[in-house]
């Protein structure tokens, strides 16, 4: 079928949302071609670790916190754009009442993406579904809400900065769902109390706050349904799981995640480890800090776990290495875990190699944070081979045998534990997400990622790395920092990336050669230029000052297509694939799109 016809069907099997995108019209769709110059460039990945470990009630709890994951997902992509679903669910029966491959690459174009709106080659954001173009706002603020709008509301409502909510107008349909809502579910209203006389005196046109637990209400409901029945399986089993899952049950419906973060830090699991909850802020582009759903489920591989730990330690000396005036006391004993993804969903489905949470700094004050490091994912031998490419392609043939995939391993270890140290808090008691807004996330990820290089020095000081141990690490953060494509500014991961290359090649440590269109690495000149990016950032945090951080990014994002744009044409050269669609064998059962 031509894929005209195709986008024709979707739109005849029912009538766009209005609602939604009053006044925007949808973009037209893609055509097949398209779609292959994206499909083309990914590497689909299948992650199948071994369960057969597991006893029948792990099993069965497995299956129930799979269910619940498409639940989770259901969730972020609907928060992603407001009409995601309805174009899957167009899209999946069109495919259904006329399959061809045209459709089949759609799907997998939204499975890719995770929603209607996916990143094109050369790196802009476009539909290839017929909805409304994608805003900054994405779905968790109301149509045509301006930055300066919310930041003039906010100013005199705080509340609409909480992380795990919607921001609504009142007036609108969106107004009216969540008074229906909530008095259909009084059982909400002991949870947030004073919420249903929010709703109700909320005059016409202003914004308001509706938690995630309401605007998701049927969902969020069924999700805690089943993580609570999880939770009662492996209650003789795995207690601290059970506790973990239970508290999370009632703090998806309260958005108050202290005691899941507790029970989930403090806890010693067996098997099994479930993050779930919205913590990450990265898909909001209008303010970032509305947190998005993400969810994995994760089997420990006890082994490697065993042999972590006892590698670990020594933060309280690299928090005190740190280039900064202002320490803190830091937990010797962060708990670290290595595992392998079942499955992942929401925000958190891709190819991530690690993670730490939780993210809020009065509960990682009180409790700590515990690290999740991934290794199906980090260790893939087709991710590594394409990391290696691209190295290849980027650096000098003298510095290609200093990449492995144990310093790689070693880098996102120090990445994480960067999060654990440095700045958690502004001067005057701010939290870095309120004081900074949209360069929170850029500064606390090159934070921890000039964390994890200036660690290499500290360690081989103490004599716990030796020489190669620290070119290697040395080597990673190169390969880290480079870019296949020039990053856009709502890319904060991939501008901060940008800005320490460009760190690099100020000082030294980071040499260009024009004739040959490669770089070359100064190793001895590596931890000078790290320290010194580091304390800038360290201070831009502990002053919380978004102008300061503004002009700090304005200085050090500039793109260069003769240099920068070279290499980054010798990396895509070099790597063929740009995108990675990684599938769970653990969901085969529960795909309903047809695609493999």
């Amino acid at each position: 079928m031509p894929v005209y016809a195709v986008l024709l069907l979707i739109v005849a099997i029912s009538v766009l949302p209005g609602a939604a995108s009053a006044g925007t019209p949808a973009a037209p769709g893609w055509s097949d071609a398209d779609s292959r110059a994206v499909l083309d460039q990914t590497l689909e990945l299948t992650l199948a670790p071994d369960l057969s470990h597991l006893d029948t009630d792990e099993a069965a709890a497995v299956a129930l916190l799979l269910e619940a994951g498409g639940l989770v997902q259901d969730i972020y992509e609907d928060q992603k754009h407001p009409e995601a679903l309805t174009a899957r669910d167009r899209l999946r029966q069109a495919h259904q009442a006329a399959p061809s491959p045209e459709t089949g690459r759609l799907l997998q174009l939204y499975r890719l993406a995770k929603g209607p709106v996916v990143t094109t080659p050369d790196n802009r954001r476009a539909a290839f579904l017929p909805v409304a173009p994608e805003v900054p706002g994405r779905n968790v603020y109301p149509p045509g809400l301006s930055r300066e709008a919310f930041e003039q509301a906010a100013a005199v409502t705080p509340g609409l900065r909480f992380a795990r909510g919607s921001v609504r107008r009142a007036g609108s349909a969106a107004h009216t769902a969540d008074r229906r809502f909530l008095a259909a579910r009084p059982g909400l209203e002991l949870l947030h109390p004073g919420l249903g006389k929010s709703l109700a005196e909320a005059q016409e046109g202003a914004l308001y706050l509706a938690p995630y637990s309401l605007v998701y209400a049927d969902r969020v409901a069924r999700i805690a349904a089943l993580v609570g029945a999880a939770a009662a399986r492996l209650a003789a089993s795995d207690p601290d799981l059970a506790a973990y899952l239970r508290l999370r049950a009632l703090d998806l419906q309260s958005e108050n995640y202290e005691a899941g973060d507790a029970a989930w830090v403090l806890g010693r699991f067996g098997h099994l480890n479930v993050q779930l909850g919205s913590y990450e802020t990265y898909d909001d582009a209008l303010a970032g800090i509305k947190a998005f759903y993400g969810m994995s489920v994760l089997v420990r591989d006890e082994k490697r776990t065993r042999d972590l730990a006892a590698d670990l330690g020594g933060l309280q000396a690299l928090e005190d290495a740190l280039p900064y005036q202002h320490k803190k006391r830091v937990r010797e004993g962060i708990p670290v875990g290595v595992y392998h993804v079942v499955a992942d969903f929401g925000q958190a489905r891709g190819a991530n190699t690690a993670s730490i949470l939780p993210n809020d700094a009065d509960h990682a004050r009180k409790y700590g944070r515990t690290i999740l490091l991934r290794y199906n994912i980090m260790t893939h031998p087709a991710l590594f081979d394409r990391a290696r490419g691209a190295f290849a392609a980027a650096v000098g043939p003298e510095f290609h045998g200093d990449l492995t995939a144990e310093s790689r391993f070693r880098r996102t270890l120090w990445h994480e534990v960067g999060h654990y140290l440095g700045v958690d808090r502004t001067a005057d008691g701010r939290r870095l997400g309120e004081a900074l807004g949209e360069y929170a996330d850029l500064l606390e990820e090159m934070k921890s990622d000039l964390v994890s290089s200036f660690s290499a020095q500290q360690f081989a000081a103490a004599g716990r790395y030796d020489e190669a141990d620290v070119r290697g690490i040395y080597a990673a953060g190169v390969l880290r920092v480079l870019q296949d494509v020039q990053p856009r500014r709502d890319q904060p991961y991939q501008t901060m990336q940008l800005m320490q290359w460009n760190w690099l090649l100020d000082r030294g440590a980071l040499v260009w050669d024009r004739a040959s269109g490669r770089l070359a690495i100064d190793y001895d000149a590596y931890p000078e230029a790290v320290a010194r990016m580091l304390a800038e950032v360290l201070a831009i945090q502990r002053h919380g000052d978004p102008r300061r951080a503004e002009a700090f990014v304005d200085q050090w994002s500039g793109w260069a297509p003769d240099l920068h744009g070279r290499v980054a044409a010798s990396i895509r050269a070099a790597s063929r694939t740009r995108y990675t669609l990684v599938r769970y064998q653990a969901l085969a059962e529960h795909r309903a799109d047809g695609s493999r």
